[in-house]
């Protein structure tokens, strides 16, 4: 029987290496496109706080550790389709500020390109109020992003339509939240979405209560220039229900928010400037606050870069007046980088081993100050270390 097997597994080969007339026959390779293409990315930040300002008034620790973000996502290409998915196991598993998923899904969004002018992408994306916002967590120049971030609408569970590099070029892949490469030319966003129960300025949210809309213009001279400018309304910001006993209610006025921000490169050195004025905050028509934040950055050495960020706030809230600062001084150092080249796209790749240490001073009514989160009251030394694949 085993002799029978081998003399049929020897013809099969002979007729497969050979024609019908006992010619050998060639064969040519099977050429398979590929047509989807899938990226499995994450980083972790690690840090502590130490000082006044690390732990809360009714706390007793002078040490806090933390974990600022603990993230893995994939994207994933086939053609004009695009999708990405962004998970945070430094956040909760419940859908605390009712945008209809938990917070711990950070992006969760498909996208379809027709061209660089129209990319449409529904899911939960990044809103489009906000420049320092949408810049990654991983590229930060601080370790902190600040208190002016509570004021932009965070991420939202809605639609977009978007352009970048009209009249222009540059690579657009159909992911774009923000200006994350350096491109010549127009760009806009245009999105509605549920209510941002994530932004520190809306509070009682729950999927279907009311909608955000939003817009956002932009133009870009590569990386010497990005100028942006964006505006937004959150529907009923203070929630729908207007009875006073609803934990946090404030009202029911629509928060408003206008942003500006300009972004410059030169070389080793980085400059960003960012305003937002709002009004209406969590539907209380009488709190208002006004923001500017300035950022630079030099590269000293290819691995060691300096770094600092000021913050000021004005806030009125019922007729009371009260102004804050806040400014970190440190240095980010990269450790084993990926490339010794200075451009605002190839600094991106030199953050898979980073240490950040910054000191934060707190200035201004630091009493009276009441704000939507992240703003040091007192003077906080911050350590960070990222690591990224």
């Amino acid at each position: 029987m085993k002799i029978v097997i081998k003399l049929a597994i020897l013809t099969v080969n002979i007729f497969i290496a050979t024609d019908a007339f006992g010619e050998e026959v060639t064969t040519k390779p099977i050429k398979i496109e590929k047509r989807n293409n899938y990226n499995f990315f994450g980083f972790s930040q690690i840090g502590v706080k130490i000082g006044d300002g690390a732990t809360k008034d009714n706390q007793n620790g002078d040490y806090k550790f933390e974990a600022d973000r603990i993230r893995l996502g994939w994207k994933y290409f086939s053609g004009p389709l695009a999708g990405k998915v962004f998970l945070d196991f430094a956040k909760d598993g419940t859908d605390k500020h009712g945008i209809g998923v938990p917070d711990m899904i950070k992006d969760a969004f498909i996208s379809y390109k027709i061209d660089n002018s129209a990319v449409i992408k529904v899911g939960v994306i990044k809103t489009p109020v906000g420049m320092g916002f949408t810049i990654p967590g991983w590229n930060l120049d601080v370790i902190k992003r600040g208190f002016d971030k509570k004021l932009a609408f965070e991420r939202s569970f809605g639609l977009m339509l978007s352009g970048r590099a009209i009249g222009g070029s540059g690579k657009v892949n159909g992911l774009e939240m923000g200006h994350e490469r350096p491109l010549y030319g127009l760009g806009y966003d245009i999105m509605v979405s549920g209510q941002s129960g994530r932004s520190g300025a809306v509070t009682n949210s729950h999927p279907g209560d009311d909608n955000v809309y939003m817009g956002r213009i932009m133009y870009d001279i590569g990386e010497k220039l990005h100028l942006e400018t964006s505006y937004g309304v959150s529907k009923s910001a203070g929630g729908i229900d207007t009875n006073p006993k609803i934990k946090g209610n404030q009202g029911t006025e629509d928060y408003k928010a206008f942003n500006i921000g300009i972004d410059s490169h030169f070389n080793r050195s980085n400059l960003k400037a960012e305003y937002f004025n709002v009004k209406n905050i969590k539907g209380d028509s009488s709190w208002t606050m006004a923001t500017l934040a300035l950022t630079g950055t030099y590269y000293f050495t290819n691995t060691v870069e300096g770094a600092v960020k000021h913050i000021i706030g004005s806030e009125k809230q019922h007729g009371v007046d009260s102004d804050i600062s806040n400014t970190y001084i440190g240095f980010n150092y990269y450790i084993n980088p990926k490339n010794n080249k200075m451009d605002r796209l190839s600094k991106r790749a030199r953050n898979e081993h980073r240490i950040q240490v910054n000191y934060v001073l707190a200035n201004g009514n630091t009493d009276s100050f009441k704000g939507v989160g992240g703003a040091f009251k007192d003077d906080t030394l911050l350590f960070q270390y990222q690591f990224k694949f």
